[in-house]
């Protein structure tokens, strides 16, 4: 019942100072571990597709969506959204894979700590992690130490042509819990809430078209503007 309250606690203080934004709380489901192979996977059947808000205005207007579901071990997104151009050229980890095409996912397990996890993945499978100090709106990311092992990312792209104009492009993505063990409120169990954001962003007008879960307005590190998600 304590920790019941406390989530409950956490929902309304949250959504009391921004009443502005989606005010549902995302409840993930909880799986069994599994290994992905690609889109079909049965345990993916079990989670709703969330769809992202189109930011920006332009004339593309492509679809993005996500899900999430959780294990004990870690926490599993996929990303799905259409494209007519693969626009980066990125192929390495660690680059500024926000210049072109991506997918990214913010966690923040503790929001009166303002610190939180980016993750990036561009469709020619390249990431870019990072752990964000935002004091006092001065931020940073720093990569994380002994990122190795079972602390990494498991990630799977796939980018599908769809037709002569379209792509559909598609990451799934495992997050070990040990990779949060430097932030606070990572005892995950059935009730704990977490921030969150999903994002995507798009160039293929030239310019940068954003995507959000949760809106912001003018960057996607607004982490007061998160929403909550919740381990079912």
């Amino acid at each position: 019942m304590q920790k019941f309250i406390g989530c409950l606690l956490f929902v309304v203080l949250h959504f009391t100072a921004h009443a502005s934004l989606n005010t549902d709380t995302l409840k993930i489901k909880k799986v069994a571990d599994f290994k992905f192979d690609g889109e079909d996977h049965k345990q993916w059947d079990i989670a709703d597709w969330n769809n992202l808000i189109q930011l920006d205005s332009c004339s593309l207007a492509y679809d993005a969506k996500f899900k999430i579901l959780y294990s004990d071990s870690g926490i599993y997104v996929m990303f799905s959204g259409k494209d007519h151009t693969i626009t980066s050229t990125h192929t390495k980890d660690f680059e500024d894979l926000f210049r072109a095409d991506v997918f990214e996912v913010f966690f923040h397990p503790e929001p009166t700590t303002p610190i939180y996890l980016e993750y990036e993945v561009n469709a020619l499978n390249a990431e870019l992690v990072l752990l964000i100090p935002n004091v006092s709106k001065k931020r940073i990311g720093w990569a994380p130490w002994k990122y190795t092992g079972k602390r990494k990312v498991i990630k799977k792209v796939q980018v599908h042509s769809t037709n002569n104009q379209m792509h559909q492009w598609t990451a799934e993505l495992f997050f070990p819990f040990s990779l949060f063990v430097t932030l606070q409120n990572i005892d995950v169990h059935k009730g704990t809430c977490w921030n969150a954001n999903f994002y995507r962003l798009d160039y293929d007008t030239g310019d940068m078209i954003k995507w959000a879960w949760s809106p912001v307005i003018k960057s996607f590190h607004e982490y007061e503007k998160f929403g909550v998600i919740q381990f079912d």
